[in-house]
Parts: C-alpha cells; sequence; structure tokens
C-alpha cells in the first residue's frame, strides 16, 4: 500500500538509477494514486475499453489523394511560405528501446544509407531551411543519445528535452521492484509531450522564436517527413490538431479515427472490446501529427490506461498516455495520407523484417539516403 512506501529510500534508488540524467520529472501523488485504485480493485484493463466505438468511414476524412493538383499547389505554397518564415519546427519521439534490435536505443542505430534514423530525420528537415529540430527523450535514451549527437557533430542542431519517468506497480497495487531489489523505471508514454515541452522551456522558446506548428512523428517512421502541403492544409483548417491516418491492409489492429458519442477522436485498438472485428477499419492512425502551438500550450487531461507487460517474468503494470488523445479534446483534423509508394508517409520499422524490407526497396533507399 502506498501508506507504507519509504520515498526517501525509493528516490535515493531513483536518483542512483538516473544518475547522469538531469531534471526527470517523476509523479510521487499521481503513482501513489494508481497503486491505491488497483490495490482496492479500482483500476485495471477493463477501464481501457471504449463502448460503442464506430471507426470512421472515407467520408469522415479528408484526403490528399482526393485534391487537384491545383488545390494541391495552393496548400503547398501557403505551406513553403509558413515553413520559410520559421513558423514550423519539427519534433520527433526517441523515447524507446529497440528491444527487437540488441536494447539500443532505436533512433541512433543505423537506418539506411549508413546514416541513422535522427540523422535521416534531422537531414528531412533541414531540407527546408534552418527548421527548429526537436527530440524527446526518455531517461533510457537520453544519455546515449547525446554522445551520439555529440560524436557526429550534431548536437547543436538538435534541440532535446526529457519525458518524465515513473515507477512499475503489480497487478496487486504494491511497488515492482526487479529481482535485484531496485524500483522498476519505465517512461510512461507519448502522451507526456505537451507537458514536457512546456516543462523543459522549448515551448516558449519556439514561442519566442514565432513558431506557429510543430510536427511530430516516430523517430523510426522515416516517410512522416515535413510536407509543405500538409501545413498549409493543417493551417487553412484552422483547427488545432491534425492526425495523419492510412489506409488499412489485413492484419492492422492499431488506433483508427472512430466516433465515440457522437464525436471523431482516434481510439487506440486495445480499446476496442474483446472479439472486435478489426477488419472494419478503413484507417489506421500513423501517431503522426501537426499541432498549433497554442494548443500544446494548454493542459489537457488525457487519459491515463492500465498496460501490463511481463518484466523479468513477471507481471508488471505501467500507467501510460498517449498524445493521440489530445483529439478527443480539441476540434481535429483527420487527413488520409498515401501509406506507401514513392509519396507514402508510414514505414514504421519495429523489427529487423521491417527495416530489412526498408533497405531492400530501391525507391526508399534513394529517397531516405
Amino acid at each position: 500500500m502506498p501508506d507504507t512506501w519509504d520515498w526517501s529510500e525509493i528516490d535515493a534508488d531513483v536518483e542512483r538509477q538516473l544518475e547522469g540524467v538531469p531534471d526527470v520529472a517523476l509523479d510521487r501523488a499521481a503513482i501513489e494514486g494508481f497503486a491505491a485504485r488497483i490495490s482496492a480493485g479500482e483500476l485495471d484493463a477493463s477501464g481501457n475499453q471504449v463502448v460503442g466505438a464506430d471507426p470512421a468511414g472515407p467520408g469522415d476524412v479528408d484526403s490528399l489523394d482526393r485534391l487537384s493538383k491545383g488545390r494541391l499547389a495552393e496548400l503547398e505554397a501557403r505551406g513553403r511560405e509558413a515553413i520559410e518564415s520559421g513558423q514550423v519546427a519539427v519534433a520527433v519521439l526517441n523515447g524507446g528501446m529497440a528491444t527487437r534490435f540488441g536494447g539500443t536505443v532505436k533512433g541512433i542505430i543505423e537506418a539506411i544509407g549508413g546514416r541513422s534514423f535522427l540523422e535521416v530525420k534531422l537531414a528531412q528537415a533541414r531540407g527546408h531551411g534552418p527548421v527548429p529540430f526537436l527530440v524527446m527523450n526518455s531517461f533510457a535514451t537520453h544519455a546515449a543519445t547525446g554522445r551520439f549527437l555529440a560524436e557526429r557533430g550534431l548536437d547543436s542542431q538538435v534541440r532535446s528535452f526529457l519525458q518524465s519517468v515513473s515507477l512499475r506497480l503489480t497487478p496487486e497495487g504494491a511497488l515492482f521492484r526487479g529481482d535485484d531489489g531496485h524500483v522498476s523505471l519505465y517512461a510512461p508514454g507519448h502522451g507526456d509531450f505537451p507537458e514536457a515541452l512546456r516543462r523543459s522551456g522549448r515551448l516558449d522558446e519556439l514561442r519566442a522564436e514565432g513558431v506557429r506548428v510543430v510536427v511530430l512523428s516516430n523517430v523510426d517512421n522515416l516517410g512522416a517527413e515535413l510536407d509543405a502541403r500538409i501545413i498549409g492544409l493543417h493551417l487553412e483548417a484552422g483547427r488545432p490538431l491534425t492526425c495523419e491516418v492510412a489506409a488499412a491492409v489485413p492484419g492492422d489492429a492499431g488506433g483508427t479515427p472512430a466516433r465515440v458519442d457522437g464525436e471523431l477522436q482516434i481510439v487506440e485498438g486495445f480499446r476496442f472490446p474483446p472479439g472486435f472485428d478489426f477488419s472494419k477499419l478503413h484507417f489506421l492512425a500513423t501517431n503522426t501529427f501537426a499541432f498549433s502551438l497554442d494548443l500544446l500550450r494548454q493542459e489537457h487531461p488525457l487519459t491515463w490506461f492500465y498496460v501490463e507487460k511481463t518484466v523479468e517474468g513477471r507481471a508488471a503494470v505501467q500507467m501510460e498516455r498517449l498524445v493521440n488523445e489530445l483529439s478527443a479534446c480539441v476540434p481535429t483534423t483527420y487527413l488520409e495520407v498515401p501509406r506507401g509508394g514513392p509519396q507514402g508517409r508510414f514505414f514504421p520499422v519495429k523489427t529487423l523484417d521491417d527495416l530489412d524490407a526498408l533497405r531492400g526497396d530501391a525507391g526508399l533507399a534513394r529517397r531516405f539516403s
């Protein structure tokens, strides 16, 4: 139970584990609250489910492919003007450890053409000029990423900041400790992005520089390049958030725009009820976004999800937030983008097979090298 925890011992343990990682936020009150609710039987995976979510159809989303060449040219001109005037920044989620790639930091492993994922993403942004380039690290990726960028002489071009850290719990609501007796740390999801951006001071920097739009994507999706047409569409739509989606294919079971109580929002795959027929999905959310800066300045009550993981052969509970939950809070544009092909924007690399496929595609190798 939380009232038996010795926070002086826990804090000392966390500090030792995070040596060399500066100013990582740890929300003690939230952790104690989660533990108490789990212990009381008030919080478990069933609370993640959404009742009656109705996946979006083609008429619910915009689509680049449905726009005329003239219309695309107009949007591109507007987006290009915003980019060239310093109103657009690029941000990358770099908090994950590539467990399928030997447990190193995914952003710094070689992706294609002898360059790491982060190097390719940075080069893509720099192809549009001196676009501010930000990277959100976790405690697990911060040090290695910093060393890598310094070794490559890129640290001055990258504005890094840290997401928060939390403590794993047991399914009974106790502190989860590793086999070595230490508390078990984890990064509580990319829903940290707005808060971490504010806490780090990076958002204030962007605002002072006149940035109006921040584009966010996963480090392992090289297709999610800065696209002036999408910036133009985001600005013209006037909504605080644009979420990119791609056509669903058989086997997809991830997030999708869906109506909940009549309102569209991104609903993650694990939130649909058991037995849900994922062949009904028309679209798959790609975790690529355009945010108006004012949206990121505001606090929104993002949902905390109960997630069970296997850690050292035992069940551990992580409470996580997802940035796409912002779509439930504000008016959102859902934009279908090409999934594959020469203009494709969704090439996630989650396995070694994915990486081999990326490298083996001559067109993509030329595009991303």
